[in-house]
């Protein structure tokens, strides 16, 4: 990586860490959140996604049957966050992994190595999540991911190249042919919109049921629940693939050509991300897999661009950036601690706020997004000033050295 005399907003050279990259998954952390909180706070929680899947798209904020300045503001934050946090995390994840193998290869060490271990811990931690906390869990579907794109890695470029190019083909041919069966035949997928409208009927499991009874409702739906990594896993490998690439290419180097391509990210990303977005939202629910799983993470790119234009431009650490790389540094215990914390605030067995502020959406919503955000902020500042990894990130490295 190159590093110059003025590379203090990108890089830390003392620290060893791309500052760029914490604060990339800080906001990637939070804008996962910015989605996941509508499953949290809609009465029906879990349950009501196996009903109606698009319930938390933008589309859904636009259509609500509200006063029009709350469905509007709904519909635009649904439509900032819906995909694209969740592709920006899964391009971080290819850019950690092409870190390590690097580091490897550098040090002289054999690849994949232990990361097979540190893989097989993610899934555990994964369904572990799965099982107690949320069911649209991100850390199994990446760990099968990385066990595969890091054997990929040991191959020639030429190889990651063609593996890159045919599982995106293959996933978007797949939410092409999807999308077109919605098209033509949208009742037979989303039926008479019961259970889109009101989720009543799965609303006790997730306000009047117990933490075991939620469990139990996870293991009973486990296939259903854990479609979408099965759904997107081509597209888990191109975004992985494609971080990958994008390291290599001096994307996140504090340099001339680093800043140029950010800014060209940007331009791409936005200039065509943005408009193919908001076409395919407002087209209807038919559209939510294009919406989601192809245009969403184009837009991401924009994102990317966005963020690294910024970082480029602030010359002395702040508090917004100082606090979302604090995040990006405890990442992975930021995600589980924001969806336990949203599981208690909103589930049956927590304080129940999803049912009994159910008539204050969306402000409620909005509000407990943007005050958990502060709290994952102030938190992760806190330990990062003692510790240098988060609590889990700790445990894990522990595990995979002993391994």
């Amino acid at each position: 990586m190159a590093t110059t005399a003025t590379s203090t907003p990108t890089t830390t050279p003392a620290a060893g860490r791309v500052v760029l990259l914490d604060v990339l998954r800080g906001v990637a952390i939070l804008g996962t959140l910015a989605t996941n909180v509508w499953i949290f706070a809609t009465p029906g929680g879990e349950a009501r996604f196996l009903l109606d899947a698009t319930s938390v798209s933008a589309a859904v904020g636009l259509s609500g049957d509200g006063p029009a300045a709350a469905a509007i503001v709904e519909g635009v934050f649904r439509f900032l966050a819906n995909g694209k946090f969740l592709a920006l995390l899964t391009i971080l994840f290819g850019v950690g992994l092409a870190i390590q193998h690097r580091s490897a290869t550098t040090r002289g060490r054999p690849w994949p190595g232990r990361y097979g271990w540190r893989a097989l811990l993610l899934f555990v931690e994964g369904t572990l999540h799965f099982l107690v906390v949320f069911a649209f869990d991100v850390l199994m579907g990446y760990a099968v991911t990385a066990l595969l794109v890091a054997w990929l890695l040991a191959r020639s470029v030429r190889v990651q190249r063609a593996a890159m190019y045919l599982a995106g083909g293959m996933h978007l041919a797949l939410m092409l042919l999807l999308t077109l069966a919605l098209v033509l035949a949208p009742q037979a997928a989303f039926g008479d919109g019961d259970g889109g409208a009101g989720g009543a009927g799965t609303e006790p499991q997730f306000t009047e049921a117990g933490w075991p009874d939620q469990v139990a409702f996870r293991l009973d739906n486990l296939l259903a629940l854990r479609a979408e990594p099965i759904l997107t896993f081509g597209l888990l490998v191109f975004l992985f693939l494609f971080g990958v690439r994008l390291w290599r290419a001096g994307v996140f180097d504090a340099d001339d050509r680093g800043r140029v391509r950010r800014r060209r990210l940007l331009w791409i990303g936005l200039g065509v991300g943005l408009p193919l977005n908001a076409a395919t939202t407002l087209a209807g629910p038919q559209w939510f897999l294009v919406d989601r799983y192809v245009c969403a993470p184009l837009l991401a790119l924009g994102y990317l661009g966005l963020v690294g234009v910024w970082v480029d431009g602030s010359r002395r650490p702040g508090v917004v950036r100082d606090g979302l790389g604090a995040v990006g540094r405890t990442a992975l215990s930021c995600y589980v601690l924001q969806n336990v914390l949203c599981a208690a605030l909103c589930y049956g067995w927590g304080l129940g706020l999803a049912h009994a502020w159910r008539h204050a959406a969306p402000w409620w919503v909005l509000g407990l997004w943007a005050v958990l955000s502060v709290v994952l902020v102030v938190v992760a500042r806190w330990w990062t000033t003692r510790w240098r990894r988060g609590p889990l990130e700790a445990a894990a490295g522990r595990l995979v050295r002993r391994s």
